[in-house]
């Protein structure tokens, strides 16, 4: 029970930062471009799915 509990949390957080990811995207796209600065957004998304299917399995 537990096991759902941890996936189903870990899948709306993954889901959250993917929706943040989205939306950040303009302002990482300018942040790059004009001012230089990486937002590492991407690899936020990536970690959080990767831990996602390994709690899945």
């Amino acid at each position: 029970m537990f096991d759902r509990i941890r996936t189903a949390a870990l899948f709306g957080l993954h889901q959250a930062t993917v929706a943040v990811g989205i939306s950040l995207f303009p302002m990482a796209v300018f942040a790059r471009k004009r001012l230089g600065i990486n937002v590492p957004v991407g690899r936020l998304v990536e970690t959080t799915g990767e831990v996602y299917e390994r709690a899945e399995k």
